[in-house]
C-alpha cells in the first residue's frame, strides 16, 4: 500500500524556520517524483516545490524561491522541505504528493500538474504569525 505521511508543521513567527518531512512507503523514489503543494484557507491548492530521482533536479514556485529547499534521503525514503524566512502568507496546509513523470523528465512547473499526482499525503498545518 502506498502511503505518504507528512510531519513537521506547526506555529512559527515570521522570519522563522520549519522543516517538513514526507515519509513514503509502498514505493521507492525510482517510481515517482515527490512534490510539495499547499492550500491556504479559501484559496486553491498550489504547487510549491518538487524533486526528481532521475536527475535530482528541483523546481520551486517563485513565491518560495530562495527561501525553501527540497531534499531527498533515499535511505530513509523521505523528502524534506526546509522552509526559511517564513512569511504569514506561507500559512497553509502543506501536502506532499507522488508525481508520475516520464523517466527523462526534470522537475518543472509542468511536472507538478495535478493530473500527474497519483498519491497524496494527509497534510500538515503550517501557521506563520506576524
Amino acid at each position: 500500500e502506498v502511503q505518504l505521511v507528512e510531519s513537521g508543521g506547526g506555529l512559527v513567527q515570521a522570519g522563522g524556520s520549519l522543516r517538513l518531512s514526507c515519509a513514503a512507503s509502498g514505493f521507492t523514489f525510482d517510481d515517482y517524483a515527490i512534490g510539495w503543494f499547499r492550500q491556504a484557507p479559501g484559496k486553491e491548492r498550489e504547487r510549491v516545490s518538487c524533486i526528481t530521482s532521475a536527475d535530482y533536479s528541483t523546481y520551486y514556485a517563485d513565491s518560495v524561491k530562495g527561501r525553501f529547499t527540497i531534499s531527498e534521503d533515499n535511505a530513509k525514503n523521505t523528502v524534506y522541505l526546509w522552509m526559511n524566512s517564513l512569511k504569514p502568507e506561507d500559512t497553509a496546509v502543506y501536502y506532499c504528493a507522488a508525481l508520475r513523470l516520464a523517466p527523462w523528465e526534470s522537475a518543472t512547473a509542468q511536472a507538478m500538474e495535478f493530473r500527474r499526482v497519483d498519491h497524496w499525503g494527509q497534510g500538515t498545518q503550517v501557521t506563520v504569525s506576524s
